[in-house]
């Protein structure tokens, strides 16, 4: 029997920053993800697109470890923090856990903090100087379009807001993909609009991004490929014109009516 505190970080050659294979899991007798398989690049946008409770956010949160898969493997950067199902060490993880940023749907920031140690707590946590991370934040701030907030608190800013101080501080601890879980869903359509000229600005500044949403206009002006799931299996996938205006599959075709104009 495997021990999975003892198993390496194992390497096999791969141009991508992300690659799940065959990934599966369940939950109780209902299967959510079903022998799922996708790479990411670097500097691409991946948005993935479905109804829901097809599996889109679990996929998310097994490559971001927050579920235990029950199958196949992950792997960043060529090396394997999952292999068949089998979970590198404890203190492998946790530096797989350095390579990403997840940007959840309702905001999880920490109420008793102000924005400015919202921002810039991790990275310090993990040994920064505060200086550093200090200034870093600060600057992140200000990217984000809230320059004289820092010292606010989550309750004193908007949803759009709150959303761009989560994204300032998922960018703060440097990391090479950025996950976003439907990041607008809880936004009404003017501060949708905000959430996502942040978003775009940082696809055209080439930072790796896996986008779950519900915004299909957004899914084809930014990604550079748009995933089409349903029932726990990946339907169709490709270009974004070809998945939005031409696509193959009938399922697929039936979800993109809902979105015509």
């Amino acid at each position: 029997m495997s021990d999975n505190r003892n198993r390496p970080a194992e390497s096999a050659a791969s141009p991508s920053i992300l690659e799940i294979r065959s990934l599966q899991k369940a939950f109780s007798e209902n299967a959510v993800l079903k022998d799922i398989s996708l790479s990411v690049e670097r500097g691409n946008v991946i948005s993935i697109i479905g109804p829901s409770g097809s599996g889109k956010s679990t996929l998310l949160r097994c490559a971001s470890f927050l579920e235990h898969a029950d199958g196949g493997d992950i792997l960043y950067d060529g090396q394997y923090a999952v292999k068949d199902g089998v979970y590198a060490s404890k203190a492998e993880l946790s530096r797989f856990r350095t390579r990403f940023g997840l940007v959840f749907q309702n905001f999880q920031l920490f109420p008793h903090y102000s924005v400015l140690k919202n921002v810039s707590e991790a990275p310090i946590l993990h040994g920064e100087s505060r200086d550093a991370v200090t200034e870093r934040a600060m600057q992140l701030l200000q990217k984000m379009g809230l320059e004289g907030k820092e010292n606010a608190y989550p309750y004193q800013l908007s949803g759009g807001q709150q959303q761009r101080v989560a994204i300032a501080r998922a960018l703060c601890m440097r990391p090479e993909v950025l996950y976003f879980d439907e990041p607008t869903s809880a936004l009404d359509p003017e501060l949708t609009g905000e959430v996502l000229k942040v978003i775009r600005q940082l696809a055209e500044e080439k930072m790796t991004m896996v986008v779950v949403t519900h915004e299909m206009p957004f899914a084809k002006a930014v990604s550079n490929h748009v995933i089409f799931m349903d029932g726990g299996v990946i339907v169709e996938q490709g270009d974004p014109r070809a998945v939005f205006e031409d696509p193959k599959e009938e399922r697929t075709k039936q979800f993109l009516r809902v979105f015509e104009r």
